[in-house]
């Protein structure tokens, strides 16, 4: 099993990034996918998670209208679209699968290794 996060770096305050999240090895549909982010000193937090068919998304406060989580089957992949990103968005963000409507981290089964995004305000 294998959750690959990739399309972090360093980006001014106001700008986009897109993060990508490549699975293998489970059946990709068959679970939810949700993104965590951690700050230095921070706990980890929500972000977003998207369901199976990408039919239903979460998103935390936080992110709501600036965020957008898909996911595309036919590839194994889901996107995290960050627009507007403040200084507070600064954090590694991870991707994970769940079988579950989960926002919890704990009850996320596989997690992927982390990519790094940092706003300068």
């Amino acid at each position: 099993v294998q959750l690959q996060a990739s399309g972090g770096g360093l980006v001014q305050a106001g700008g986009s990034l897109r993060l990508s999240c490549a699975a293998s090895g489970f059946t990709f549909d068959d679970y939810v996918i949700g993104w965590f982010r951690q700050a230095p000193g921070q706990e980890r937090e929500f972000v977003a998670s998207i369901n199976w068919n990408g039919g239903s998304t979460r998103y935390a406060d936080s992110v709501k209208g600036r965020f957008t989580i898909s996911r595309d089957n036919t590839k194994n992949t889901v996107y995290l679209q960050m627009n507007s990103l403040k200084s507070e968005d600064t954090a590694v963000y991870y991707c994970a699968a769940s079988r579950y409507a989960a926002t919890s981290g704990e009850d996320f089964h596989y997690w992927g290794q982390g990519t790094q995004v940092t706003v300068s305000s």
